[in-house]
């Protein structure tokens, strides 16, 4: 991602994809509630996200999932998710774009 971040958005690729890859969704899911459970808490936190196959079965109409699954479909949102990833990294609380 900062190697990429000089270069004009047509040349940026989405490695912050490749993150998650890896992963099932199942593996995602418990790993944020484990990370969301309060220190303490003796109930079960379960955190449970919609598919991306049932974001498009229950919206048809709408193609914005890359927001969700990580395929943005243009060369400035691929710019915008390597910053977004670069300010994370660093501590930074400001927009990417």
């Amino acid at each position: 991602c900062l190697a990429m971040r000089h270069l004009p958005k047509e040349e940026h690729q989405n490695f912050v994809k490749a993150i998650y890859e890896p992963h099932t969704q199942d593996e995602m899911e418990q790993k944020i509630s484990e990370i969301l459970t309060p220190v303490g808490m003796k109930a079960e936190v379960k955190i449970v996200f919609q598919s991306i196959e049932g974001l498009n079965e229950a919206c048809p109409e709408n193609k914005g999932v890359w927001y969700f699954d990580g395929n943005y479909p243009t060369p400035g949102g691929k710019k915008v998710v390597n910053k977004s990833f670069i300010n994370y990294y660093e501590g930074k609380n400001e927009r990417a774009y």
